[in-house]
């Protein structure tokens, strides 16, 4: 498992253990890393930082394509886990659309229901397609490609 692997898997227990706790994600990103039992990564710190600057944008985006689910009905893993994978699509660059999409089905297979991994899939599917893509970059070549399929290590 690739370093960002694991602090994608970092960010969605720091993310799930303050929505399950109904505290701010950013004070128990503060726990964690007063505990540095292990250390929190720094990537692990951006997603956590970045999903809690843009979380309005990020739930809008994934309400509009949850069909038949509202993000309160959704498992918390689930939300999550989506919620990183937004983040990730549409303010990180610097990881190409095909992995983040794998990398959210690889968390959902690993840690949640039986039927997340395509509901995770699938609605990460449709948001990409609607996903603007500058013109000549280095995104525009993963955002082409099918979805799914072996896990790229970003």
């Amino acid at each position: 498992m690739s370093a960002r692997s694991k602090a994608r898997k970092r960010a969605l227990d720091v993310l799930y253990e303050a929505d399950m706790r109904s505290v701010r994600a950013m004070e128990t990103l503060a726990a964690h890393r007063a505990q540095a039992d292990p250390p929190v990564p720094d990537y692990t710190s951006d997603l956590v930082e970045g999903v809690v600057a843009h979380l309005a944008e990020i739930d809008a985006h994934i309400a509009r394509f949850a069909q038949g689910w509202t993000l309160d009905r959704m498992p918390p893993v689930d939300r999550n886990i989506l919620r990183i994978a937004v983040l990730e699509l549409f303010w990180r660059s610097d990881v190409p659309d095909r992995v983040v999409i794998d990398e959210a089905v690889r968390l959902a297979k690993t840690i949640s229901t039986e039927r997340s991994p395509a509901f995770v899939n699938g609605l990460l599917a449709s948001l990409l397609k609607e996903k603007p893509v500058p013109e000549g970059s280095p995104r525009a070549a993963g955002a082409a490609e099918a979805v799914g399929g072996e896990s790229a290590e970003a």
